[in-house]
């Protein structure tokens, strides 16, 4: 799991934005993945609460996307999602199972945490990085608090992260950002309207300048 949790890790510092899409029907997950591209946000996190979303997952793999899938809460569920094509795997908070199924699997997890022991406990878990979720609640300040006793660790925003803020947090600490529904409205997701999602991809990446 080391390089992979370290190319993961690369690949965010590069890119360091992830959209998470919740919504309640997909008609094409490859191109919304494609339309998210076009704005400039690389890397796409499907997730658990959308109706069939292994199709979607494997959509969108097969299509040549790198995608993930979050709210990934039992070891089922991220053998399932890794069988349908998942990179990466995202929790809302702490998940030994998932943990567990993605290590045998050799497939990284950005693991859900808020407090610095549960930072702990996600990093002693074999996490490639640990969602701070939701992050507005202390706000960017708290990312470079966190660094004073986890210097090391690789943390994501997770939760109230907008283009108003996304470059603080980034600025304060956080490895990478994620778009909500800012960025993937669901109305627009489901409506197909990928053009409105390339354009909002697009004013979220520009802000972080």
């Amino acid at each position: 799991m080391g390089s992979e949790n370290a190319e993961l890790r690369a690949q965010l510092a590069a890119r360091p934005v992830i959209a998470v899409v919740r919504a309640p029907e997909i008609p094409d997950a490859a191109a919304l993945c494609e339309a998210l591209a076009a704005g400039g946000i690389a890397w796409t996190e499907l997730t658990f609460t959308t109706p069939e979303v292994t199709r979607h997952l494997a959509a969108a793999a097969q299509a040549g996307h790198r995608v993930g899938v979050g709210t990934v809460l039992t070891a089922e569920q991220a053998r399932a999602g890794i069988a349908a094509g998942a990179t990466f795997l995202v929790t809302p908070g702490l998940r030994p199972a998932v943990a567990e199924a993605a290590r045998a699997a050799g497939t990284p997890v950005v693991m859900g945490a808020l407090t610095p022991s549960e930072v702990a406990d996600a990093v002693d878990l074999g996490a490639a990085a640990v969602k701070i979720f939701p992050a507005k609640v202390f706000g960017p300040g708290y990312f470079k608090d966190l660094h004073g006793p986890y210097p090391g660790v690789p943390l994501v925003a997770s939760g109230g992260v907008n283009a108003g803020n996304a470059r603080a947090f980034l600025d304060h600490g956080a490895l990478a950002v994620c778009a909500g529904t800012d960025v993937v409205p669901p109305q627009a997701v489901a409506a197909g309207d990928w053009a409105e999602i390339t354009r909002r991809a697009k004013e979220f990446t520009a802000s972080l300048g």
